[in-house]
């Protein structure tokens, strides 16, 4: 790190349904997910979010262990259903009890609360109403920001409106890979733009209900590549790239769709939209595991035209198939240094594995994280010389969680959970993160 750093935020991050558990009780609804959880097919291992980490009940042993690991900062999302059961209306006391314990403990850990409001968890009863299809929906949320801002905005002064807009939206209103399972084109456009409303009304709100507050935004962002050196995989490529990586931050920070994403969207853009949408935010989150590679898709069905492909054959991958690309993080970085102009927080970067387990003596031995979380902090610190302007990282995540619609398989902690007896176990990745973190800091004391 530079002299400029001595700020430099490590952190840990974690979501509400991934890790919570506890779905039915204390007057939490049901969200998206739990339904989604429970048609057969739709997730990787059978599993669901029923109990996940049981981190509701196990809150105070998990935030021990982030203490333990030295991290300065914990991001975590609060569950809307858990907060406002059917999305509005009257709050449910025992869901704002527990964050208030959260919020608490934290900062009696002198971990500082980076709290992100929308985590892919929508209250079904909202979805019974349209959901992000729902123009409507952007006050829902508004709404929302506001209860959690009047809440927690006195001991919270980081928040986050949305993660990763671009795979809810698309996973789950263009792709049936997440919930609510839509495949609809108008659909799709209609909930890109809506929730680019939502978010633009939820940083107002914060602005006005939370002092010296400090809001960002979670963008997935990765290199669209296409497979192999077809025209129509450029092509494909091309499109999934402004579905992924600029129909959003475009609209929120510079005031535009993506050119193609324009022409789709006019028909559901009202006289005064992209003003409602572009409010001045604080800092750009960015989540990043390696690029991704596209093709045309040949199904007629398809409701863009663009597929996922395959990396080369001799790529370098991780434990989940995802291909290795430090160059592409430095890269990315840079990019979004120069294309957006604001401060950096690296949100979610991490390695999944589905091998991690204890061995006789109850060590986890994971090299392959280490490795690779080794070549991306490399990658960081060489953006950073270019120019990019990272403040913090985040490494995703805390605990071995569910994983959406890959289930309880795949394995991203620096702590393993026995998903069967919730025993956690510090990984050897754990250790290298607590060295990686103290190293800094005594550096950081030298400038």
């Amino acid at each position: 790190m530079s002299a400029k750093d001595k700020n430099f935020v490590w952190g840990v991050s974690t979501s509400a349904y991934q890790i919570e558990g506890a779905v039915a009780q204390d007057g939490r609804g049901p969200s998206i997910w739990d339904l989604r959880g429970k048609i057969p097919g739709k997730i990787g291992d059978g599993s669901n979010g029923e109990v996940a980490c049981d981190h509701y009940h196990r809150w105070q042993e998990d935030l021990a262990l982030a203490k333990k690991l030295g991290v300065s900062a914990y991001r975590f999302s609060i569950a809307w259903p858990r907060l406002l059961p059917e999305g509005r209306g009257a709050p449910n006391q025992k869901g704002l009890d527990f964050y208030d314990r959260l919020i608490d403990a934290q900062l009696a850990m002198a971990i500082e609360p980076w709290l992100c409001l929308y985590h892919w968890d929508l209250p079904q009863a909202l979805h019974d109403r349209g959901g992000w299809t729902n123009r409507d929906c952007a006050g829902w949320f508004a709404d929302f920001a506001a209860l959690a801002a009047k809440r927690y905005g006195d001991r919270v002064k980081r928040f986050i409106t949305f993660n990763e807009f671009s795979v809810f939206t698309l996973f789950g209103y263009a792709i049936d890979w997440a919930a609510p399972g839509i495949t609809d084109r108008q659909a799709h456009l209609k909930a890109i733009h809506h929730v680019n409303l939502a978010h633009g009304a939820g940083v107002d709100v914060l602005r006005a209900l939370v002092p010296k507050v400090s809001i960002g935004a979670i963008h997935n962002r990765q290199i669209v590549l296409p497979e192999g050196d077809k025209e129509e995989n450029r092509e494909a490529a091309a499109l999934l790239d402004e579905h992924w990586n600029l129909a959003f931050p475009d609209p929120q920070i510079l005031g535009h769709y993506p050119p193609r994403l324009a022409q789709a969207i006019e028909p559901y853009v009202q006289a005064g939209d992209l003003a409602r949408i572009c409010r001045p935010i604080d800092w750009f989150g960015l989540n990043h595991y390696g690029p991704i590679f596209a093709r045309r898709d040949p199904d007629p069905k398809s409701t863009w035209g663009f597929g996922w492909g395959d990396a080369p054959p001799d790529s370098p991958t991780h434990g989940v198939g995802w291909a290795v690309f430090p160059d592409a993080f430095r890269a990315e970085l840079v990019e979004i240094a120069r294309r957006y102009k604001l401060p950096i927080y690296i949100t979610e970067n991490g390695c999944g594995g589905g091998d991690d387990a204890p061995d006789r003596q109850g060590r986890v031995k994971d090299a392959h994280r280490i490795r690779y979380l080794t070549l991306y902090n490399k990658a960081m610190r060489q953006a950073m010389k270019e120019g990019a302007d990272v403040r913090g990282y985040f490494l995703w995540s805390l605990l071995d969680a569910f994983e959406w619609g890959s289930g309880l398989g795949p394995r991203f902690g620096l702590v393993h959970v026995d998903f069967k007896t919730l025993k956690r176990t510090p990984k050897d990745s754990f250790a290298w993160y607590a060295k990686l973190i103290q190293n800094d800091r005594r550096q950081s004391k030298r400038r």
